[in-house]
């Protein structure tokens, strides 16, 4: 009873901070009105095969995205991934963490975009300038999560976020926080987390520089005074997850895990997600889910995944995840990733 009343009032402190920093209304389109949108896109060939239903099964290296406190539980290891987004773009993550044993576990991530050179375009030169751009989108963060008793863990995960397009940058420090829960239910955890909290973004540089006429009406004034434009600032897009994981028993040979959560973002409306899979002698997954259940007008929908693994020498395992998205009209994304346990 103990470890409930202190998940419940973790839980609840955790929702308290998000109603408090952001309130919500729902009819209003919240699409669009959030810097690092990357922050948002599924991290782990896994998770996203399984609908991105993953806050209260996070018990891999890509648990530094969905849940921080399921690093508490997962072996040392690494993990990268890499997503084939739209538009060419590219999306790579890496995560690792090591268990500390009493004292709790730590673990690292990274996540950048890879877009190439782009023409500087003007209504003058619809062809180009000459000139070429570039944009790149970072994320690192240090995370922190402890199993308090047997039945519970919290985590949580500072990061530092960066955008950059052409001559202009912005960066913010955000935090995710996240619990786990094996409920008295066989088989059953609860899951939460809040993900994005922290400061506001603000483009900044050489780009928001213009020359201004303070005096266009006297011809006699300096019409080329420097001057800066302003930019406004833009929050995080942060996301509450709650959610639970049911795996029964089966047996040694076979393995099933269900999976589904709810999702309350600040830049789109609530919706679900829902997602299994199934293990064969632990060597072989299959995967699938849906995302963005009740969620109108959006173009994500089914999942699918296939994931491979091995274990070498002892403690030693490799593994390899193959994810496909649909996104509707969007086409598709793919993921793939590849993890190492020691």
């Amino acid at each position: 009873m103990k470890t409930l009343s202190c998940g419940i009032l973790v839980l609840s402190i955790l929702f308290g901070s998000v109603t408090s920093a952001q309130q919500f209304k729902s009819d209003v389109s919240k699409k669009g009105t959030t810097a690092a949108s990357f922050l948002s896109i599924s991290q782990g060939a896994r998770a996203a095969a399984m609908g991105s239903a993953f806050v209260a099964v996070a018990d891999d290296w890509s648990a530094m995205y969905w849940n921080p406190a399921g690093i508490a539980t997962t072996p040392n290891g690494v993990t990268f991934d890499h997503t084939q987004w739209f538009a060419d773009i590219g999306y790579n993550f890496v995560a690792g963490s090591v268990n500390l044993g009493s004292i709790g576990a730590i673990g690292m991530s990274l996540t950048s975009s890879t877009i190439g050179d782009m023409k500087v375009t003007t209504v003058d030169a619809p062809d180009g300038t000459g000139e070429v751009f570039n944009m790149s989108q970072v994320a690192f963060s240090l995370a922190y999560a402890i199993q308090l008793t047997d039945n519970f863990a919290i985590g949580f995960n500072p990061k530092f976020v960066y955008e950059r397009i052409w001559k202009m940058s912005a960066n913010a420090m955000a935090i995710d926080m996240g619990v786990k829960y094996r409920t008295p239910f066989d088989g059953i955890v609860l899951g939460m987390s809040i993900s994005n909290f922290g400061q506001k973004m603000r483009m900044t540089g050489q780009n928001a520089v213009v020359l201004y006429d303070a005096d266009p009406v006297n011809s006699a004034n300096n019409g080329r005074v420097p001057a800066e434009m302003s930019t406004g600032d833009w929050a995080l897009p942060l996301n509450f997850r709650v959610g639970l994981a049911y795996q029964p028993s089966l047996g040694e040979m076979h393995r099933l895990l269900l999976a589904v959560d709810a999702m309350h973002p600040s830049d789109d409306y609530e919706s679900v997600n829902v997602g299994g899979e199934y293990t064969f002698d632990g060597f072989l997954s299959f995967r699938g889910g849906y995302k963005a259940l009740f969620l109108k007008e959006s173009e994500e929908s089914f999942s699918l995944g296939i994931g491979i693994r091995q274990q070498i020498m002892g403690h030693l395992s490799l593994s390899a995840d193959y994810c496909y998205v649909n996104f509707g009209r969007l086409n598709n994304i793919q993921k793939i990733s590849v993890s190492m346990g020691f």
